[in-house]
């Protein structure tokens, strides 16, 4: 049976935590769709504005990058956000690296460390916690329409490298003081109520995306993209690790503006000194996931 979310508890947590106003937030709730970005275009098509919400508690064909299926049973969280971001084509890839940071900050506001996996992905504890799949419509070399699409495990089951929030939240609650969190690695004996956690239910939840979202977004366009990118590696899990491409060994080093990947290669495989550093765009290389 799906998930009932109450709206007006969202609304009443988004009205009270607001920093920011780039997003007039108009929320529209389904029980079901196939995916929350192909419903958010359809109601772009019927003249829905930037801020409109797409929320669901399950989607039959959810969509990850580079076409890939989303598995999205009910108890996940899956919303698609609609932005006008009045960017140059080439630089689409600046919203997914707002969004991500932006989410995996807020997240770490409330005590849990969420990292970003390049390009697009939010883990926790080495395991996929959610992903973010952004859309454009392009009209003479400007970005006109985006949609930004999320998908987080909350309490919904999830693969061998996957991991959902709710669980980990529960495992991590110990001690009978009521505001009592710490991160440890056992099942506590007497665990907290759930209503002490840092994320309660899903409508928190779905409040931390929205104003991650958001805030990510003025980063983007308040402070550019140099601060963007900084505060982006700064959760980089990637960082330093070592990488082959086309039988070349080299070590990741950062993100380029544009969203590539930035490899220098080691030393004894450059053959062109003039070029020990290469870029990847994504969907060139999968980094991978640890399993148990």
């Amino acid at each position: 049976m799906a998930v009932k979310l109450d709206q007006q508890k969202l609304l009443t947590a988004l009205t009270t935590e607001r920093k920011y106003d780039y997003l007039p937030f108009s929320l529209h709730i389904f029980d079901c769709v196939n995916s929350t970005n192909i419903a958010l275009w359809e109601l772009i098509t019927q003249g829905a504005k930037a801020g409109t919400v797409v929320i669901a508690t399950e989607q039959t064909a959810g969509r990850g990058q580079w076409g890939r299926q989303w598995i999205s049973q009910t108890g996940g969280l899956y919303l698609s956000v609609a932005i006008n971001p009045d960017l140059e084509a080439n630089a689409s890839y600046r919203l997914t690296l707002a969004t991500a940071w932006g989410i995996a900050d807020q997240l770490r506001q409330c005590g849990i460390n969420v990292g970003i996996k390049w390009p697009n992905d939010l883990v926790l504890e080495g395991r996929k916690l959610g992903g973010i799949l952004t859309e454009t419509k392009v009209n003479q070399g400007k970005i006109t329409q985006a949609v930004v699409g999320v998908g987080i495990n909350w309490a919904n089951p999830v693969l061998e490298t996957g991991i959902n929030l709710q669980t980990w939240q529960a495992r991590r609650g110990q001690g009978t003081g009521e505001n009592t969190y710490t991160n440890t690695n056992s099942f506590s004996q007497s665990p907290i109520p759930s209503t002490h956690y840092p994320i309660p239910c899903l409508e928190t939840l779905i409040c931390k995306v929205l104003l991650g979202i958001e805030s990510g977004l003025a980063c983007l366009l308040e402070e550019g993209i140099s601060i963007l990118l900084s505060r982006y590696l700064e959760f980089l899990v990637n960082m330093g690790d070592r990488v082959y491409v086309n039988d070349l060994a080299g070590n990741v080093v950062g993100v380029t503006p544009q969203g590539s990947l930035r490899v220098s290669l080691e030393r004894d495989c450059i053959t062109d000194m003039k070029t020990p550093e290469i870029h990847l765009e994504p969907g060139r290389i999968s980094l991978g996931y640890r399993s148990s």
